[in-house]
């Protein structure tokens, strides 16, 4: 008899039951939302192990399940400087003991999680690589990571992501992720070779938008209007026509939208926090998204060396559930912890409130920031190539990229079997001909079917 004790936010699956029976339910909210809900895997036997839950093993078989922590919101009303002061204490003593000692890798970016990251590592004094990357042809985000990393004096390496790399690296991407997610997503992969003498441990940023956010809604709307929020949220473009699509051509009973809208408002309702919906709906991402999306690809990093998110970390999500949402939205407390922690830091320009900074952001509306908008246009305009800002961009447009790309999707008779090669050649046409942005993800899915088919 043992147990095993799988964290509030796991950084991998843990799976039970056999890989045997395809579970085409399942298969088709993998199409919709680009990643797996609930416990569901590829299988209908198959199972993964639920959050915060301690289970007891015996003859490698379940006998007993305890859930240790349920998302709530009990907020003790104070300060945002408390509450600050407070995160640091607390973000800081995570990072120190999931640091210590050793050589850090820290990918850094324009945006405020790795930010604090880096302001806390400092202050800690932790021994740090920093890099960043930045799409060929793209907006260049290694210049604000560059200017973070030179704040601190960390040693900072900056990468492109080149077009076509995908297909020397996408067999050991589906071993690695068991494609569990999509191709395009992972970027990281683009650099697996050059982590392995950068450091000791990666420390990553992962889920912090989320949790120092608010979700974007009312606190009072009804349970119906939560759902919809989140399926806005999830499902991605064209996502829902190929679920569709593939639950026609399988004959599952009923309707896969009332299918997958029933499914997210009974696990919306397990979450029970009548008293605040950014609360709840903050819950059943961290439950349901950040699992089995976010950490998936985790596996990349941890394919080099070992990862620590100060951000997934059990106190950080029993900290959240003590804060007001007053003092959670719009990231006040990451900003005010980089202003009073590293001055600096906060002054270097925020990337999605760009060309401001943690001190003047509030200005990044009419008509304070039309000439920056009227210059970035002209910019971009001046640009004799496309400007790119989507990795699909790089890895499925081109006469070399789409001969790899239809060689996987129309070659593969185990897929084929399963999947209509008219369903393929549908939505193939249709990011091609009519609306790439639109139908990119549809393609994506399809191309992780193949891989997964293949295997």
């Amino acid at each position: 008899m043992h147990n095993l004790i799988i964290p509030v936010i796991p950084t991998k699956p843990v799976f039970t039951g056999e890989q045997k029976t395809l579970d085409r339910k399942a298969i088709c909210v993998f199409a919709a939302l680009g990643f797996f809900l609930d416990d569901d895997t590829y299988y209908t036997e198959q199972k993964v192990l639920q959050p915060a839950s301690v289970y007891t093993f015996e003859n490698n078989k379940i006998t007993s399940k305890e859930t240790y922590f349920r998302w709530h919101y009990s907020p003790k009303e104070r300060s945002l400087k408390e509450i600050t002061e407070e995160f640091t204490v607390l973000f800081e003593q995570i990072i120190k003991e999931q640091t210590q000692n050793q050589r850090v890798i820290l990918p850094l970016s324009g945006g405020l999680d790795s930010r604090t990251q880096a302001a806390a590592l400092k202050h800690l004094e932790a021994d740090v690589n920093a890099y960043s990357y930045r799409f060929e042809g793209g907006h260049d985000e290694t210049q604000y990571a560059g200017k973070i990393a030179g704040a601190c004096g960390f040693p900072f390496q900056n990468w492109e992501v080149t077009k076509g790399y995908l297909w020397q690296k996408i067999e050991r991407l589906a071993q690695i992720n068991d494609c569990y997610s999509e191709f395009t997503h992972p970027r990281q992969m683009a650099f697996i070779d050059k982590y392995a003498s950068m450091g000791d441990v990666f420390n990553l940023g992962h889920w912090g938008d989320v949790l120092f956010d608010d979700m974007g809604v009312e606190d009072y709307i009804s349970i119906e209007q939560q759902v919809e929020a989140i399926l806005k949220k999830i499902v991605k473009k064209s996502g829902m026509e190929l679920a569709a699509a593939l639950w026609s051509v399988w004959n599952l009973e009923g309707d896969f939208k009332d299918y997958l809208y029933q499914r997210v408002k009974a696990l919306l309702l397990k979450i029970n926090i009548p008293e605040s919906a950014n609360a709840q709906i903050r819950a059943f991402k961290s439950i349901y998204w950040a699992p089995r999306w976010t950490s998936v690809n985790l596996a990349v990093f941890e394919n080099e060396k070992p990862v620590s998110l100060p951000y997934y970390d059990d106190r950080m999500c029993e900290f959240i559930c003590t804060i007001p949402e007053k003092y959670l939205a719009k990231r006040q407390i990451q900003i005010e912890y980089l202003k009073m922690r590293n001055p600096d830091l906060a002054r270097i320009p925020w990337q999605s409130q760009k060309p401001y900074n943690l001190y003047n952001y509030q200005r990044n509306k009419a008509p304070y920031n039309l000439p920056y908008r009227l210059m970035d246009k002209i910019k971009r305009m001046a640009q004799s190539q496309p400007y790119i800002q989507r990795n699909w961009e790089l890895q499925f447009v081109g006469k070399e990229n789409e001969a790899h790309l239809t060689n996987r999707l129309f070659n593969n008779k185990k897929m084929n079997e399963e999947i209509p090669v008219e369903l393929i050649s549908k939505f193939y046409e249709q990011f091609k001909n009519k609306n790439k942005v639109y139908f990119s993800h549809s393609v994506s899915m399809l191309l992780t079917l193949s891989l997964f088919f293949e295997k």
